[in-house]
């Protein structure tokens, strides 16, 4: 017997969407099987699974991907905020294949390292000394032991529902984190960070924060709650770390630049390698100058490809051709664009369906309340496949937790089929998303 669609449940419209996914794309199918049998799920990178099945690509170019069944989507994931050149731009190919044919692994310093760290520390004053590291992971991990080293102290302060890498999953039960001595206060709370320090602060090497949370659902902090954390580390002698890692795309100095503020040590990824593997820590000059290997006491930094010539050269080309502070602040001016379209449809039409986020790095949630903080984002997971499936349906693809991130190879014409998309999804799906809230 069929259920008719009026009077489906949210999970009879999940499994219609599941069902046409699985018919669509076979060759994802079978490639997600045979991947199983060596790899545990058929996965390497957890992120990246969903179910029925992960789509597989076969192909990126400019702002679309195709994937092994032929279909093609335009890319609102991008890469997780890595992707932010689309993929093929000329001037980043020309960098790293010139790079390459000079040689792939020199074992010794090459002549792209430093004008990267000149292209960054001018780009963010903060940034006094820079190393580079191959991912955003690693960035936070070498921050937060330089902060502890330098101050002798061992705890760190977080906030709850943070995320620094993926050893660094600030959420409860989380085996897989390394074991620093770690307490986690309210995001956009200062009441609960001077709580959280109070029974000792001199205990605290450092307070690591995203000025707009990512994993977090895409939520910006407040201003104030930016500011009063730069004051109570300073207060306290606490190294105050932004982690940069996505937001640093937000604006021609990251968000530092936009609010204001000045961090002791600052973490980058993503873009900033040109689409190669990227990571970087950086900052004041009492803390970085530690790394200095003429200094009898340094502090050793090791890493095998910290300047690999590929991500050395194309994050050098993307950084001073292509994403100048002007290209910075349209691609922001356009996410801003493109979130108040989307809601503004969402509550005209009563969905509850709302995008969160500042500029290029937003987030697509199935509720219509309120959201300041992790805690206000709702789980919601069948919600949120439903709605991933239905706008895979509509050739755009984003993650299936809802985070989308812009790209400077898109244009209106993909704005307009992104909002299109959401509105229409939202549409046919309104009434169960709405009940199951």
């Amino acid at each position: 017997m069929t259920t008719l669609a009026a009077n489906w449940t949210l999970e009879d419209a999940l499994a219609e969407e599941e069902r046409a996914f699985t018919a669509a794309n076979p060759a994802s199918r079978a490639r997600a099987t045979a991947a199983a049998a060596v790899m545990p799920g058929g996965n390497t990178r957890t992120v990246l699974h969903y179910t029925p099945f992960p789509l597989a690509f076969a192909k990126g170019v400019g702002a679309t991907l195709t994937d092994l069944d032929g279909h093609t989507y335009r890319d609102y994931l991008g890469e997780y905020s890595a992707g932010l050149y689309g993929h093929s731009p000329k001037v980043i190919q020309d960098a790293a294949k010139a790079a390459i044919e000079d040689g792939i692994v020199l074992g010794g310093p090459n002549m792209y390292e430093a004008k990267l760290a000149a292209a960054l520390a001018e780009r963010f004053p903060s940034v006094e000394r820079i190393r580079f590291t191959n991912s955003g992971t690693e960035a936070n991990l070498m921050a937060l032991v330089t902060a502890r080293a330098a101050t002798g102290r061992s705890r760190i302060l977080g906030f709850s529902g943070g995320y620094h890498g993926g050893v660094l999953v600030f959420k409860p039960g989380m085996a897989t984190n390394v074991p620093f001595d770690l307490a986690l206060a309210r995001y956009n709370d200062l009441a609960s960070v001077e709580a959280t320090l109070a029974p000792d602060p001199s205990a605290f090497a450092a307070i690591i924060v995203e000025a707009v949370m990512g994993a977090g659902g895409s939520l910006p902090a407040d201003p104030a709650f930016i500011h009063g954390l730069r004051e109570i580390a300073t207060r306290h002698g606490i190294v105050l770390i932004l982690d940069e890692v996505m937001t640093s795309r937000l604006g021609p100095g990251g968000m530092q630049g936009r609010l204001g503020v000045r961090p002791d040590l600052t973490t980058f990824g993503k873009y900033l390698g040109g689409g190669f593997s990227f990571g970087a820590f950086g900052g004041a000059e009492h803390l970085m100058g530690r790394y200095d290997p003429y200094r009898p006491d340094a502090l050793a930094h090791a890493g095998t490809f910290n300047n690999n010539v590929t991500s050395m050269a194309a994050g050098l080309a993307g950084l001073t051709h292509l994403f100048t502070p002007e290209a910075a602040e349209r691609l922001t001016a356009r996410g801003e664009a493109l979130k108040a379209r989307v809601n503004a449809a969402a509550e005209a039409a009563g969905a509850p369906v709302r995008v969160t986020g500042f500029g290029s790095m937003l987030g697509l949630h199935p509720t219509d309340a309120p959201i300041a903080r992790p805690e206000d984002v709702p789980d919601a997971k069948q919600a949120r496949a439903l709605m991933h499936l239905a706008l895979l349906a509509r050739g755009i693809y984003i993650a299936r937790r809802g985070y989308v991130s812009l790209s400077l190879p898109q244009e209106e014409s993909d704005d307009a089929a992104f909002a299109e998309a959401v509105a229409d999804a939202a549409a046919q799906h309104g009434r169960v998303l709405r009940e199951a809230l």
